[in-house]
């Protein structure tokens, strides 16, 4: 039987050019595709375009060998 562990992601977890300044698309891509490189695979997502910059809050999931 496949045994999965989890990973809760969000917007603060994007390294950002400064404490009062948005995360750009790029900076929002960059991390999850590093985190897909780790083998975690996003299965749940709340993206959201807000002027200045996004957020989101996800789910991550990867199996355990």
């Amino acid at each position: 039987m496949k045994r999965y562990e989890y990973k809760i992601v969000d917007t603060k977890d994007v390294e950002s050019a400064g404490l009062f300044k948005g995360r750009k698309r790029e900076d929002i891509e960059a991390y999850l595709n590093s985190l897909g490189f780790e083998g975690w695979d996003l299965v749940n997502v709340d993206f959201r375009e807000l002027e200045g910059g996004s957020e989101f809050a996800g789910v991550m999931k990867r199996e355990v060998n």
